[in-house]
């Protein structure tokens, strides 16, 4: 491993899951089948909900951007473990990973204001339903989506040039499979004060802050919902809710993983584990959770498939 001319690394190794060159096969199948699930779950919901006129709402245009995110998420950071797999070569470029960092950090910070807007959308259409297509409108709905992918880019690009501003040594070895902001703020050589301190402001602020919303939103549907008189009601509003509330868990608990590990220890596998809870994991089980605990996602995808089986044989 060469350094640069400013001094710093061209390269860092990926540690990845293990050396063992006997695991590599079924890491490699492993990971290439989690990637393809999630790519077709994603995609399917996606055209399903494209495909019928009935599931374009907001809480449907959410959850089809939700859908993209995931794919892109995953493709951020799976192809490129799987080509290092292939080659026997964990090296990955200073600007490779950088780059490689940057989309992470912008993808995972979307999953977290999606699901804040979503909880948001539940919130209106429990709590306020008589204004809710005044509330959230076309609009409005357009504003809160580009919204979270502007204020996601912009602080992540303020990470990331943030991150240039520090030197690593010689032979710096990544404790994961893709790089990843804290990892590499903790390895760096020089001084990285400001770059602790802007990242856990931001922690608190892009990731507190959603959360903190969403728990809002959940506290006053549970109190809307508990002034419903009938049980079925009831049933109808919390089952609104149960899918969205499964995403939310599974991410913010596997995000948690992430940095209880990573401050814990700097080990390979534990670190690529819990990464991988929120980076493979979590974008792969959405769509199934969408899908197998909503009746309207279930009735599009038979449609949509029902629809591709019927051209396919007519052709």
């Amino acid at each position: 491993m060469k350094p640069d001319n400013d001094g710093n690394v061209s390269e860092f190794i990926l540690l990845g899951f293990s050396e063992d060159p006997k695991l590599q096969p079924l890491l490699f199948g492993l990971f290439l089948s989690m990637y393809l699930i999630t790519v077709l779950g994603n995609l399917l919901i996606i055209l399903a909900i494209s495909s019928d006129p009935r599931l374009h709402t907001p809480m449907y245009f959410f959850l089809c951007n939700l859908s993209f995110v995931d794919i892109c998420f995953s493709s951020t950071t799976v192809p490129h473990m799987l080509v290092s797999i292939q080659r026997e070569n964990r090296a990955i470029s200073y600007e490779g990973c950088v780059t490689q960092m940057f989309f992470v950090c912008v993808f995972a910070t979307l999953d977290d204001f999606l699901l804040t807007v979503m909880a948001y959308d539940r919130f209106v259409a429990i709590c306020h339903p008589l204004h809710y297509t005044v509330i959230m409108n076309p609009w409005v709905c357009g504003l809160l989506a580009l919204g979270s992918w502007i204020l996601g880019s912009l602080a992540c690009l303020l990470q990331n040039t943030l991150l240039l501003r520090l030197s690593f040594c010689m032979d710096v070895e990544i404790p994961n499979f893709f790089c990843e902001l804290k990892m590499m703020v903790q390895l760096a050589c020089s001084d990285a004060f400001v770059n602790n301190l802007v990242m856990y402001f931001s922690a608190v602020l892009l990731g507190g802050g959603p959360l903190a919303g969403i728990l809002y939103s959940y506290s006053k549907i549970v109190s809307s919902v508990g002034r419903i008189a009938s049980a079925q009601g009831k049933l109808k509003a919390f089952s609104t809710c149960a899918s969205h509330l499964s995403v939310v868990s599974l991410f913010y608990f596997s995000c948690l993983g992430v940095y209880l590990s990573s401050a814990a220890t700097l080990s390979s596998k534990s670190s690529s584990t819990a990464s991988a809870m929120y980076s493979v994991v979590t974008p792969m089980l959405n769509p199934f959770i969408y899908s197998l605990r909503n009746r309207d996602i279930k009735r599009a995808l038979s449609a949509f498939l029902l629809k591709g089986t019927t051209k396919g044989q007519l052709s």
